[in-house]
This record gives C-alpha cells, sequence and structure tokens, in this order.
C-alpha cells in the first residue's frame, strides 16, 4: 500500500490542535505482520527485509509476545539512528545499496538500522484508519506498553522496533532537534486521519534547514540547474547544484545575467566567474554535494571572496547565526593542529553531551586569549560585555555566567574559554546533586594508581548497590561519579561518603594513597581529597577541554575500560567525537540514575556507626 505523505512547509505556526514528532531521515517502510509472515514495504512497494534482515530476525524473536496483537500494520521510517533526534542518512543509504548477501549479513550483525514506528494502521486483524491520529497515537504507545518494550528513541539500545514519541511543545522539541542536528519535525493534525497515497495539509514537514553564501559558477542548459560553488585555500570548490526556491521572474533575470556574462560555453553548460552571490539552505552535505538545496535569496550586499569554505562549514554545523566567530584560524596548541574554528566546531557537536551538566549550573571558566602560547586566567564574573541572552546568577557576591544553551556554550567558547568548572550543585540545589571522588595521583607517569583506587571504588560501589560513573580529568587522574536525587543529601551526608572511601583506600593500600594535605609529607602517594567535595568547590565538567599539551578532555569512560591500558593522554579533543560516534556516550544514563540511586540505606549505616 502506499503511505500518506506529508507536505514540506517553510512556516509553521505552533498551534494546540497539532502534534510534534522528530523527522527522522530513511527509507519510509509500512512493516505488514499477517498468517503469511512479515513483510516491510518502501514507498514504492519494494520490499526492504532483504536489504535489513535485521528487523525480520528481531520481530521472529519476539514473535511470542506480538502473537495476540496480529495481524499488524505499522508505518514508520527505516533509519540508522545516530541519537534520540537523527537518522544518519547518508549511513542507511550505504546500506541500501549493498549487494553481497554477507556484506549485508556483517553490517545488520555489527550496526543494526531500526523502524522508528509513527502510526498503527491494523492491530489484532482491526483496521485502525478510521481513527484519529491522536487516537492511534495512543494505540500505538499502548502497544509498546504491552510488548514490554522501550517507549523512547534509543540508538544504543538492542529494541530494533521504537516508538516515534508526539510532543506538544513544539519550542522544545525542536530546541533539541536542533541542538542535536536532525533533519526535522513532522506536525500532525490531532484529528487528522490516515489517507492512503495522499499528500496532506494535515500533516506538515518542517525542515532544519543550514545556509550557505555562494557564487554561481555555471549554468546547466539542458536541465536549468544553476551550480554553486565557495573558495576554498584562495580555489574554487564547487558544493552542488541548486533549480527549486526561484520564482519565476527571478530565475528568468538569473538565466539571462548568466548569459550575459558568460566566460565560455560549451554544449552542457554556460560558465561564469564568480561574481553572483546567494543564499542557498540545504539540509546536509552528501556526497560533498549539498542535499535537497532550495534558493533563499541573493546575496547582494556580499562579495564571492567572502563566501568561504570555513563559513559554509560553520554554518553547516547550525552555529547561532548572530554571534560572529572572531579569528577562526587562530592557532591553539603547540604540538596539535587546532585552530580556534575546530575548537568551536568541537563544542557544537560535543554540546548535547556537555549542556546537560553545565544547566544551572555556576560557571568557572579558564580563558586562553592566546590559546597555548601565552597566560591563561580564571573568570567568575560575567563581564560587562556579555551579550544579554547570557544568564547570570549571584553568589558570594560574584555574577556568575550560567551555561543554559547552545549560544551561550559557543560564546564562551569564541572568548576561549578552554576549560569549564562547574560546582557539585544546581544554582536550585539545597544539597549536594551528586558525590565526585577526585582521583589526581602525583604526576602522570603515576596513572596507575588512580586506576587502581578507581577499581577497589567500584568493588565497594557494586558491594553497596550504588551506582557510579567514571572520566578522564583530561590532564593526569580520575573522576567518580555518584548521581543523587536533588535536595535529598546535604554536603554533611557525602563527607561521611567520601571519608569512608578514603579511610578504606588508605586501609588497602596504604603505601599507595594518603589523606595527608601537605604535599611535602605525602611523599610518592595518591591524594584522596575527600575535603574538595563541599559546597562551593568546583570540578572540571564532563567533555571540557583542558589548557595541557596534549589538548585533554575530560571524557566519560566505560568501567570496562578501566585498567592499567589506560593512558590519559589517548583522551584528547581530536578523538572524544569519534568516541561518542562509535561508543555511545558513557554518562547517557546520568541523569536518571539520580532516581534510583540507593544511597539513603548506606548514609544510614554510616551515622549509625559515626
Amino acid at each position: 500500500m502506499k503511505p500518506m505523505l506529508p507536505t514540506l512547509t517553510f512556516d509553521l505556526t505552533p498551534s494546540p490542535d497539532w502534534l510534534y514528532e522528530v523527522k527522522y531521515d530513511g527509507f519510509r517502510a509500512i512493516l505488514n505482520w499477517d498468517d503469511s509472515g512479515i513483510t516491510l514495504t518502501s514507498r514504492n512497494d519494494k520490499p526492504l527485509l532483504p536489504q535489513f534482515p535485521e528487523i525480520a530476525g528481531y520481530l521472529e524473536s519476539l514473535e511470542k509476545q506480538f502473537q495476540p496483537f496480529l495481524p499488524l500494520r505499522l508505518d514508520g521510517e527505516l533509519v540508522w539512528l545516530e541519537n534520540a533526534y537523527k537518522a544518519n542518512f547518508s549511513t542507511i543509504q550505504v546500506r541500501g545499496r549493498l549487494k553481497a548477501a554477507n556484506k549485508i549479513a556483517e553490517q545488520a550483525a555489527k550496526s543494526p538500522c531500526r523502524l522508528m514506528v509513527f502510526d498503527i494502521l491494523v492491530l489484532a486483524g482491526k483496521s485502525q484508519i478510521s481513527k484519529t491520529f491522536e487516537k492511534r497515537k495512543d494505540e500505538l504507545l499502548k502497544l509498546f506498553m504491552k510488548l514490554g518494550l522501550p517507549n523512547v528513541a534509543d540508538p544504543y539500545s538492542e529494541t530494533l522496533l521504537q516508538p516515534v514519541v508526539p510532543h506538544t511543545d513544539f519550542s522544545k522539541l525542536w530546541e533539541n532537534v536542533v541542538l542535536y542536528d536532525g533533519e526535522g519535525i513532522i506536525a500532525k493534525h490531532k484529528n487528522s486521519l490516515w489517507e492512503e497515497g495522499k499528500r496532506s495539509l494535515q500533516w506538515l514537514k518542517y525542515k532544519n534547514w543550514k545556509y550557505v553564501s555562494c557564487f554561481i559558477t555555471a549554468f546547466e542548459k539542458t536541465n536549468g540547474y544553476f551550480y554553486v560553488g565557495v573558495y576554498k585555500e584562495g580555489k574554487i570548490h564547487g558544493i552542488g547544484q541548486v533549480l527549486f526556491g526561484f520564482k519565476p521572474d527571478e530565475k528568468q533575470a538569473l538565466q539571462s545575467t548568466v548569459k550575459q556574462n558568460m566566460v565560455r560555453e560549451d554544449n552542457q553548460f554556460i560558465y561564469v566567474e564568480p561574481a553572483i552571490c546567494l543564499e542557498v539552505k540545504y539540509l546536509e552535505l552528501y556526497d560533498n554535494q549539498l542535499r535537497e538545496p532550495h534558493f533563499h535569496r541573493f546575496r547582494f550586499d556580499s562579495k564571492p571572496e567572502e563566501c568561504t569554505y570555513e563559513q559554509f562549514i560553520f554554518k553547516q554545523k547550525n552555529l547561532p547565526e548572530d554571534l560572529d566567530i572572531t579569528h577562526p584560524d587562530k592557532p591553539l596548541w603547540k604540538h596539535h593542529d587546532i585552530q580556534k574554528a575546530d575548537f568551536i566546531l568541537y563544542l557544537r557537536e560535543i554540546s548535547p553531551y556537555m549542556l546537560p551538566f553545565l544547566e544551572n549550573r555556576i560557571l568557572t571558566v579558564i580563558r586562553y586569549p592566546h590559546g597555548m602560547f601565552g597566560d591563561p586566567f580564571y573568570q567568575k564574573n560575567c563581564p560587562d560585555y556579555a551579550p544579554e541572552f547570557v544568564q547570570t546568577h549571584q553568589a558570594e557576591g560574584i555574577d556568575y555566567i550560567v551555561c543554559n544553551n547552545l549560544k551561550t556554550l559557543i560564546w564562551l567558547g569564541n572568548q576561549l574559554a578552554i576549560e569549564f568548572h562547574i560546582p557539585f550543585q544546581t544554582t536550585h540545589s539545597k544539597g549536594a546533586s551528586e558525590i565526585v571522588f577526585d582521583l589526581d595521583p602525583p604526576s602522570r607517569d603515576e596513572f596507575h594508581m588512580a586506576v587502581k583506587a578507581a577499581l577497589l571504588i567500584k568493588e565497594v560501589l557494586d558491594q553497596l548497590n550504588l551506582i557510579g560513573f567514571i572520566k578522564t580529568s583530561g590532564n593526569k587522574g580520575l573522576q567518580i561519579y555518584l548521581p543523587l536525587p536533588e535536595d535529598v543529601f546535604s554536603f554533611d551526608d557525602t563527607r561521611l561518603f567520601t571519608s569512608f572511601i578514603a579511610d578504606y583506600l588508605i586501609s588497602k593500600d596504604p603505601d599507595s594513597f594518603t589523606i595527608e594535605r601537605m604535599k611535602k609529607n605525602r611523599g610518592n602517594r595518591l591524594y584522596v581529597d575527600y575535603v574538595q567535595h563541599s559546597e562551593g568547590k568546583t570540578i572540571v565538567a564532563p567533555y571540557s577541554l583542558r589548557g595541557n599539551d596534549h589538548a585533554g578532555v575530560a571524557t566519560p569512560l566505560y568501567w570496562e575500560e578501566v585498567s592499567d591500558k589506560l593512558n590519559p593522554v589517548d583522551f584528547n579533543m581530536e578523538n572524544a567525537l569519534n568516541r561518542i560516534r562509535k561508543q555511545g556516550d558513557p554518562f547517557k544514563n546520568y541523569f536518571q540514575t539520580k532516581f534510583i540511586q540507593n544511597f539513603g540505606p548506606v548514609l544510614e549505616v554510616l551515622k549509625a556507626n559515626k
């Protein structure tokens, strides 16, 4: 059957009569499961299971659970899920082109795709299409609940059938789509009916466009495409071609201008020197070409030499448009080829994982205005020249910056705030938001001491049924976090536990660990600073860079990675993002853990034995 299709819109006005979903970028697919078996067909009625056998395999493994709900027909998008708000278009395109059965099987096992289900058409043999979209959505979410399947999008889950959850708050959803670089949003009227094969105005797609300022290089006579480019290292660099978005008079005038100013012509093209600047909106760069390009406007205020590849890359990452990145080519490290532009792009890419830890926390930054080539300085007070969008919070007579959004993070990055340090509580907390152990060995050569301490602490946490997370400090140590529920435990409470752990480490290995505060009396032992965990003290935020020689990053780890094979210099800006892409975020369940952390009973025992 032919699926119902949404209509593209460039102007979406939020309304309480509509529901909003993440738009995932993949292959539209209808799943049918009845007595004849499982089929998965594309919008052109092509079978998809030969290319994506993992979907059938997954469903068959749950046949008993599904049996009461068969025959079943679901509408969705077959995707390679990159994060909860974005599907990776290029990855699923590569999967879709594979021909060799062994390659398909290898990828299905190693990197499975998922069916993101947004509608239910048949349930237990009964058609649902006469119901409103809102009621169908309720039936769909009830089905997932009855099946015992998760009701959220999760790229790291083994669940290959996941629901597309409806939202009523467009602004909040859009904020996350932009933050996570998703394709866009589908708006669906609550009372819309499912209409086979129809492109409906009751379903609207609103895309997360990127914008590039470029110039015309050629006109293709056979199909009317205008070829566009930018300057890269002083040479013209083609980025694709655009046909749609022009009004008839704009297109005619542009064709005439190109013909009047041509420098040469052949059977296919009319070529021009860079002179006509325009802004093109597109979804992403795919195979080095703009994907779904649309003309947006002429840029009569721009010169061709201002249309650069560097600006193109910045815009591609959806950096805030009203923030000017100054001196993007400034080198920041002596022994690494990292320019300011690279650092800004790192902050943009890491922002979904870093911002939750900065949210509603007063911020101390260490700024390096000359990179590693000059002296840094600490900054607590928000400067007078900070833009209005930068939020602040008064504490101890200081007007601290609070980094609650991407725009503030990028602004701080442009100020070359390299290190981000945060306290152990939010601006709203009445006590500790977490417990953190900072395991700081005497030098990088003694990093094995931090590993030893971490593994001993992990043994205790496991015995006490406590959940800990671990990260590198980005420098020469390790840091262990125990998330806590908000407004429940005081810093006096957490001091009992940090003191207990410190005493335990020293009892296990007094030659390796000490609580001696005087450096001269520590010898070559790791200092267990349980006093540091207190109100007003700070620690480097997860995924923050450090101003050291190896461009270190305070990198979250999986516990199974913690061994003597760890080398702190391996965790730097150049590989932090690759770790997330390949392995996911080890801290992804951090905030959920606050609600299940079993710290109360442990504290009661410590108080009883005080």
